[in-house]
């Protein structure tokens, strides 16, 4: 079983490091050069969207955005982005509009994820908004069943930027659904008291070994994200 995160106070700027996360680790404003993980790490990539989920896939991982399977890095590492999903479903169904079709790309890439977890060596990356309490329960059940550990990487932007982000790779999210995933994106951060300093973290705030919490800047500073060998 899992054990609770418990707050740790943020890692002030200093020389570039390594950071092995461990609980809650709040890296905002933070000179980081490298995250390290354990060797069959499940690493959720988290945000709303056009926060830079899919960008990060690609700068770490050399996940295209033009993909249409899960990505496997020399490293080892198993890349899941939903945009693979929906690339490849686009062939089929590109002819109506997305909003149609775009439930069976989430059922298509959760899909996906379990089997991964279940079938797959070495570490696996996953793109997931994480504002949906079920898909984090899905994801979390099935890195235990696998006797893997869950990390967690939440990208925090402000909401005008994530919309930029969005209007910049030209898949521009309904302006209801948005709000929705920003409205629960800050319920998840005061879960974790990312928004009052002096609020302390729920007992069980997210189900996972580690939760980073980091900014865009901070996070295009990280030259890499490593994993142990096996």
């Amino acid at each position: 079983m899992t054990p609770p995160l418990e707050s740790s106070a943020p890692v002030p700027p200093s020389v570039p490091r390594v950071i092995i996360p461990v609980a809650l680790v709040d890296l905002r404003a933070s000179e980081v050069e490298e995250l390290r993980y354990p060797s069959t790490t499940v690493l959720v990539f988290a945000g709303v969207p056009g926060a830079g989920k899919s960008t990060a896939l690609h700068r770490f991982f050399g996940a295209g955005p033009d993909a249409e399977q899960p990505v496997r890095t020399d490293s080892g590492a198993l890349v899941l982005d939903s945009n693979h999903t929906r690339n490849r479903l686009r062939h089929r169904l590109g002819w109506a509009p997305y909003a149609l079709w775009r439930p069976l790309v989430h059922l298509a890439h959760y899909r996906a994820i379990r089997d991964a977890l279940h079938d797959s060596d070495g570490p696996v990356a996953i793109h997931d908004c994480a504002t949906f309490r079920w898909s984090r329960r899905l994801i979390t059940r099935w890195a235990a069943q696998s006797r893997r550990e869950l990390h967690m990487v939440l990208i925090d932007v402000p909401a005008d930027e994530a919309r930029r982000g969005q209007i910049s790779r030209g898949r521009s999210v309904n302006g209801l659904a948005f709000t929705g995933h920003c409205r629960r994106w800050e319920a998840m951060m005061d879960s974790l008291g990312a928004r009052d300093a002096t609020h302390t973290p729920d007992a069980h705030p997210l189900s996972s070994t580690s939760v980073v919490i980091i900014d865009r800047q901070t996070l295009h500073a990280v030259s890499r994200i490593a994993f142990d060998a096996p």
